[in-house]
């Protein structure tokens, strides 16, 4: 898609992809499909340019990504419409005003297996942001990052932003603030205003500092990690007021499954006891009257998703509250 010129007479180029968010449960992990991108600095999501020849652009996502893929989709839905500037292409005409608009949808896979046909790789969702990994009490590079971007809030401050100190330590739940988990995003962003994310250099052309070198979390290509982190935010919330968690699950699951997926999307370490409370009181599961086996332990209860749930209620979700243990100094 092009543009004619402006009144500068530098020519407008615009093109529209469709982004991809495949998440799927693997060993007990949240993964993301990722794709080789040629080269191109940073792993990469899903995405090809926007194509006519579909009713609407929901089926031309589902039908491209299950060719990829070799697996039909369950959940999708659109996620957001990222307008930023293409990043910096050094064989581009730069004499032409080049933006990229991405059309990102979130999709749900249940229990993906390897195929030698898959046209991609899951990878950890906390490989690219290891700090939203609460479970074990955060990851050991956490003092690291919050040190440089205090630094950073620091002297915003100096320069005359007052609230820069305070957003940090609200964001990451720092000196004693609460932790969202759902402000992955923020986290993100911050991250990437600070210049701590090797993606504000690469968009600019530029090589990454040895600071942001530095940063956990693998890069992204392009505005692949902004995308993946509203994608996180945006199932994160939506598991406590939709029942999106089941997409996620087997036909039949114990509630220790089910319990351990919800950790592994939100991050955060839950109560056993008021987990299954909360299960049973909205009546999501049903027994199957089978046992699992093979569990360590004795022999568990195998249950599903009660269907009839969405026609009950408005909001059949699993609102999770953390355990003590999941919170940061």
């Amino acid at each position: 898609m092009g543009g004619g010129g402006d009144q500068g007479g530098r020519e407008s180029r615009v093109r529209v992809d469709l982004t991809a968010v495949v998440i799927a449960m693997r060993d007990g992990e949240p993964h993301v499909l990722t794709v080789a991108n040629d080269g191109a600095s940073g792993v990469a999501l899903p995405f090809g340019p926007l194509q006519a020849g579909h009713p609407t652009l929901q089926t031309g996502l589902r039908r491209w990504v299950e060719d990829l893929t070799h697996r039909k989709l369950g959940y999708v839905e659109q996620l957001y419409t990222f307008a930023d500037h293409a990043p910096f292409q050094p064989n581009a005409d730069h004499g032409a005003d080049h933006q990229t608009i991405s059309i990102a949808y979130l999709a749900l896979a249940a229990s993906p297996e390897d195929s030698a046909t898959l046209q991609g790789r899951w990878r950890r969702w906390y490989g690219f942001f290891p700090w939203e990994d609460r479970r074990g009490g955060g990851p050991a590079a956490r003092a690291h990052l919050l040190e440089r971007l205090f630094a950073w809030a620091e002297a915003q401050r100096d320069a005359g932003d007052a609230d820069c100190v305070e957003r940090v330590r609200l964001a990451f739940g720092a000196d004693g603030a609460a932790w969202d988990e759902e402000r992955a995003l923020e986290r993100y962003e911050m991250l990437y205003e600070a210049d701590l994310a090797p993606e504000a250099a690469l968009d600019l052309g530029l090589e990454p500092s040895a600071a942001a070198n530095g940063m956990p979390g693998l890069p992204m290509f392009a505005d692949h990690r902004r995308i993946l982190a509203t994608a996180i935010s945006r199932l994160r919330a939506k598991i406590k007021y939709r029942p999106v968690l089941f997409e996620l699950m087997p036909a039949a699951f114990t509630l220790t499954n089910l319990q351990r997926t919800a950790e592994a999307l939100s991050g955060v370490p839950l109560h056993k006891q008021n987990f299954r409370r909360l299960v049973a009181q909205q009546g999501l599961v049903e027994d199957t009257g089978a046992m699992a086996t093979g569990t360590g332990g004795r022999p568990a209860k195998l249950v599903r998703f009660r269907r009839e749930v969405t026609v009950e209620r408005p909001a059949p979700g699993v609102r999770l509250r953390a355990t003590r243990r999941g919170s940061y100094p």
